[in-house]
C-alpha cells in the first residue's frame, strides 16, 4: 500500500535514533506514553535531573533537534492516530496534547503541509481504495 503525499512516513517516536544518554532516554520513552501530559522544557528538565539549558543542548547534539520541536512531532503522530481512529479535530488536539483545534491545524500546516481534514479524507480514501482492490482480487 502507498502512502499519500500528506501522511507522515516516519513517526517522531520510531525514527529518533536512541540516545546515548540516561536522561534523554527516559524522556524519549515517556513523552509518547503520555504526549499530553505536560512537556514544557521546565518540567522535562526537571524530570531528566538536567538544567532546561543543557537538555536543549542534549537534545540538539543526540537528536538534531529542540525539546519543543520533538515533542510537537510525538503529539502530530499521536494526532494523525487519532483523526484515522474517527477522533474530531477538536478530540484529537486535546487527547495528543497540542491543546486547540488552532495548534492542531497549525502543526498540520507546518509539518505536513496540509489540514487535519484534509489529511483524514486523503488517507481515508487511499485505505478505503486499498480495501476494495484486495476485495475484488479475491472474487
Amino acid at each position: 500500500m502507498q502512502r499519500p503525499g500528506g501522511q507522515s512516513q516516519f513517526s517522531a517516536a520510531t525514527s529518533t535514533r536512541p540516545p546515548r544518554t540516561d536522561p534523554l532516554r527516559s524522556l524519549i520513552a515517556s513523552v509518547p506514553a503520555d504526549p499530553a501530559a505536560d512537556h514544557s522544557l521546565p518540567t522535562m528538565a526537571a524530570t531528566a535531573a538536567v538544567s532546561p539549558r543543557h537538555l536543549t543542548r542534549l537534545f540538539r547534539t543526540e537528536l538534531g533537534t529542540t525539546p519543543a520541536r520533538w515533542v510537537e512531532r510525538v503529539r502530530l503522530d499521536r494526532a494523525q492516530q487519532l483523526l484515522l481512529e474517527g477522533h474530531s479535530v477538536t478530540s484529537a488536539a486535546h487527547h495528543s496534547g497540542l491543546g486547540t483545534d488552532e495548534t492542531l491545524r497549525r502543526a498540520f500546516a507546518r509539518q505536513l503541509d496540509t489540514t487535519p481534514t484534509h489529511y483524514r479524507s486523503r488517507f481515508a480514501s487511499t485505505r478505503g481504495q486499498a480495501h476494495m482492490d484486495s476485495a475484488a482480487a479475491g472474487s
